[in-house]
């Protein structure tokens, strides 16, 4: 169309140029009505065509305003609807039996706008902690139940080097020859939280956040009881074991490197490299677990060092059982220390 106009303008002054009448078929009858048309443009717009170009400037400069306009009523819509979308979830989580909340259904993954991933993790309760007879079993691996009663998102998952780049502009990681799908490591907790803030200001909300450590213990489960999500653990060094060669990486099958992520076989509910690759960080504070059944944790109020979660390339493999608890300052850097993301269902409104 913006072809067709400035043909026609160029036309308009000067008719005798040989494309007019091979392009356009352009006569002296049509050059008139070409005129009359342009008169009209002109009350319209109040600009004078004092030359050939004026006119297809000014339309230029109006469909500029047009396309920034539109990117604002996009934007303020895309807004908008996730409030709206947010407000439902919130009167549904405390009334839900609102006729509304029939409607309000989790998508069962969603992926954002720098690629990652996540799979609906759905309510639930289970039995947090390991059974004294497990392998290899730790002091504080204490069982108990906990029910979560809201669905959240999983990313599926560790955040890659190629995602981090995306958000931060940087790459810390050791291994970064690797590539951009292996998982970003020397990140720190803190770190993680200047990461989960620039994207929540991507979105305009706090969706994201570190899963709490039970939650990630509940989704690395999915379902299961023994010491892995697939199964028992045989070997607790770093001999090759079947079952979590077949999950994870970790001293016995790396060879002291990273791997690119979703390498080896997801989970019952769809999570890859819950067991080894890196440490995944979590949102609590390190404590004591309780004795009695508790509803949606969120450990210590205060502590001094941060949970850590699944063991790394590097580890044994007691170390990446789904019920060992690691943790360290929350300042801490390793070459075997990433994150996974949890995307809530409501967001914050802080």
């Amino acid at each position: 169309m913006k072809r067709v106009l400035l043909i026609a303008l160029i036309c308009l002054f000067d008719i005798s140029k040989i494309f007019c009448a091979d392009v356009l078929d352009i006569n002296q009858d049509k050059k008139i009505g070409i005129h009359e048309a342009i008169n009209s443009l002109e009350v319209v717009s109040g600009i004078k065509s004092n030359n050939v170009f004026d006119l297809y400037q000014h339309i230029e400069s109006l469909e500029d305003e047009i396309i920034k306009l539109q990117k604002q009523i996009d934007e303020n819509f895309s807004y908008a609807n996730d409030y709206i979308q947010k407000l439902l979830y919130a009167i549904c989580k405390y009334h839900p039996s609102e006729p509304v909340c029939q409607y309000i259904q989790p998508d069962e993954t969603y992926t954002n706008d720098f690629g990652m991933m996540f799979v609906y993790i759905r309510p639930g309760t289970f039995v947090m902690g390991s059974p004294e007879n497990e392998t290899c079993r730790a002091s504080d691996e204490i069982q108990h139940t906990v029910s979560l009663t809201q669905g959240y998102y999983l990313q599926t998952t560790e955040v890659t080097q190629g995602q981090w780049k995306a958000v931060m502009g940087n790459n810390p990681s050791s291994f970064s020859n690797c590539g951009d799908d292996c998982p970003v490591e020397q990140i720190s907790w803190e770190d993680a939280q200047k990461f989960i803030q620039k994207i929540n200001l991507h979105e305009k909300f706090n969706w994201y956040h570190l899963p709490t450590e039970a939650q990630w213990e509940y989704a690395c489960r999915a379902g299961s009881t023994t010491a892995l999500a697939n199964g028992v653990l045989v070997e607790t060094e770093c001999s090759y074991d079947t079952n979590l060669n077949e999950v994870g990486w970790y001293c016995g099958n790396a060879n002291t490197k990273t791997y690119p992520v979703a390498q080896k076989k997801a989970n019952a509910w769809g999570l890859f490299d819950m067991h080894g690759n890196v440490f995944e960080w979590c949102q609590d504070w390190y404590g004591d677990y309780p004795t009695n059944s508790v509803t949606d944790p969120l450990g210590p109020s205060v502590g001094s060092s941060r949970l850590l979660r699944g063991g790394s390339w590097s580890s044994e493999a007691r170390f990446c059982r789904s019920s060992r608890r690691g943790s360290s300052n929350p300042n801490y850097r390793g070459s075997g220390v990433g994150l996974r993301l949890l995307r809530t269902i409501i967001p914050d409104l802080q």
